[in-house]
């Protein structure tokens, strides 16, 4: 999803900083929008590190433009019955899944106040909206992201700064074929799907285009939303 999420922006004229902890993913999207007449850089960190965002917060500023908006999209999941959750599994869902998002917005809002003008989108998901078995630790992190999100929007607002969160349910990327593949869904995949309002997973792109929405002028006057892009599972 954050891959579609940089191609879109790119696309709709944004200038776009790509930043993972991976070196090759990052650069890979950077170099594809670069050749297709977009402008990207790549950027290597860990989010979970506020040293290292803020490097990288510096380094946007002098390769590209003061910062107007921020998408928080790095996460990752796990299943593990609650019983089964260390200390350990917690705390590293907390740090990548609601931490991280609090680290880069801290090192990056200052541009947005300065200007006047900032967007900023957090990925949460449908898991902190319905909650998920096996899931707690990742539940707990995503409604932590919600949270966050809402108070951002009231604190920052006056400074014409938006604070939105999209919710996706099960999207079409690497980690949801992880899980699939490993059969971690309650009931099997295909009877889920097809029990869906609309019977078939997500795309990231679809993701990208509500990310797309809530980053354009058009949405001025929306903050503190979370948007779910679940094809109708959760409501």
């Amino acid at each position: 999803m954050g891959a579609a999420v940089c191609h879109r922006l790119a696309r709709d004229g944004r200038a776009v900083a790509v930043l993972d902890l991976q070196a090759a993913a990052a650069a890979t999207i950077a170099i594809a929008i670069n050749a297709h007449g977009g402008r990207a850089i790549a950027i290597t960190a860990d989010i979970t590190q506020p040293e290292q965002i803020q490097l990288a917060a510096e380094s946007v500023r002098a390769q590209l433009v003061p910062i107007n908006i921020l998408v928080n999209n790095a996460g990752v999941e796990a299943f593990s019955p609650f019983r089964s959750i260390s200390n350990d599994s917690w705390t590293r869902m907390l740090e990548l899944n609601l931490t991280g998002h609090f680290n880069v917005i801290q090192a990056m809002l200052g541009d947005m106040i300065a200007s006047g003008w900032g967007r900023i989108v957090n990925f949460a998901s449908m898991a902190a909206q319905t909650g998920a078995a096996n899931m707690v630790h990742y539940s707990a992190a995503k409604g932590g992201v919600i949270a966050m999100t809402r108070s951002l929007a009231l604190e920052f607002g006056r400074h014409g700064i938006t604070v939105n969160a999209v919710a996706p349910g099960l999207i079409n990327t690497p980690m949801a074929q992880r899980a699939i593949a490993a059969d971690q869904f309650p009931v099997p995949f295909e009877q889920m799907v097809q029990s869906f309002p609309i019977p078939r997973i997500g795309e990231p792109e679809e993701a990208a285009a509500a990310v797309a929405f809530f980053t354009s002028e058009d949405a001025g006057y929306i903050t503190g939303q979370l948007l779910g892009i679940n094809g109708g599972t959760a409501f």
